[in-house]
């Protein structure tokens, strides 16, 4: 028995999250092991590291999985591929350590958010990103962006998705528009249920002129989920990178050559 680790991409259009839910809902998860049990004929279960939203996509999720291979790891991810939904796709895939978590070895995890800003819609974008009509302001966004990195209680942001600490560490904040399309990009250690969405909908109302910044800063340090602004739509929301300790990466190398 063998542990591998898998780097997955997908569009959560279709989908009731990551997580599996009921059996008439469909999710990532479940997905990804039917098309194991279809390879080895066989219940095979998935962890993931992360629990993505209804309708949130992914070009960076991890997911670990146990099974007997005895072939190459290269015919494993063509054979699952070949069995997934053209909405999934296994990006890459190692032979691991069998003490590998996906989730709890996870040092950094990063998200995407993209805004479409401009007054005609396009309906080729609606499943891909929050249209927005109203200009915005980027400079005003990447100035309350600026707020974030460091250690901070995002309680107005986001509650726990266990225990009750909302103290998290962020890596990096800030936003890029290329084009008609802005993107924030944030990294941090892990991430309160829907704090990125809120974070989001919060920093939209400084770029239309709704908040200031010391508004928006005032609602960061309030510690209070009343204070956020509105949550803005899982459909605009990607799950980008999940970064793993160099040890972690190491023993990989060394099982896989």
């Amino acid at each position: 028995m063998a542990r591998y680790r898998a780097r997955i991409e997908y569009d959560g259009t279709d989908y009731f999250g990551f997580q599996r839910q009921r059996d008439d809902q469909p999710t990532i998860q479940g997905a990804v092991e039917q098309a194991l049990s279809r390879v080895f004929q066989q219940p095979i279960g998935v962890t993931g590291a992360g629990r993505t939203d209804s309708g949130v996509h992914a070009t960076g999720q991890v997911i670990s999985f146990d099974v007997v291979w005895r072939h190459s790891t290269e015919d494993l991810q063509r054979a699952l591929n070949a069995n997934l939904p053209a909405d999934i796709v296994i990006l890459q895939l190692d032979e691991t350590t069998t003490t590998f978590h996906p989730r709890f070895d996870a040092r950094r995890r990063a998200y995407a958010y993209h805004i479409y800003n401009t007054a005609v819609r396009s309906p080729l974008r609606r499943q891909r990103s929050w249209h927005v009509s109203q200009p915005l302001d980027v400079a005003l966004m990447n100035q309350a962006a600026a707020c974030l990195p460091g250690v901070h209680d995002f309680a107005t942001f986001g509650q726990p998705p266990q225990g009750d600490n909302t103290v998290r560490e962020v890596f990096t904040a800030h936003w890029q528009r290329q084009g008609d399309l802005m993107v924030f990009f944030i990294e941090a250690n892990a991430f309160l249920y829907r704090m990125v969405r809120s974070l989001v909908g919060s920093m939209k109302a400084v770029g239309d002129g709704r908040w200031s910044i010391s508004e928006f800063e005032a609602a960061l340090h309030a510690c209070d989920r009343h204070r956020s602004g509105t949550v803005a739509p899982a459909h605009g929301l990607y799950l980008v990178s999940v970064t793993y300790g160099e040890e972690q990466d190491e023993n990989i190398r060394n099982k896989t050559g």
